[in-house]
């Protein structure tokens, strides 16, 4: 993956980008947790919208917390 003028430049099986943090649709994202965790694994990118431009988040720490809750509290190992 390459960053050109603020552009992720690739998304295939192995990633994945998010513009934001859906918090009211949780089990959306969740799907693609699981489904990385259960083959090769993959990344899933937030901050970054469909075009690969890189957007940023308004509070990432508090979104990548309320991931690793929401990972923990609603997937089984």
């Amino acid at each position: 993956m390459q960053i050109y003028n603020n552009t992720l430049i690739a998304e295939c099986s192995a990633y994945d980008f998010k513009e934001m943090l859906e918090r009211k649709k949780v089990k959306s994202w969740l799907k693609s947790v699981s489904a990385f965790a259960n083959t090769d694994g993959g990344s899933l990118f937030y901050g970054v919208n469909d075009d690969g431009v890189i957007v940023g988040l308004e509070n990432p720490q508090a979104d990548a917390d309320f991931i690793s809750e929401m990972i923990k509290a609603r997937l089984d190992p």
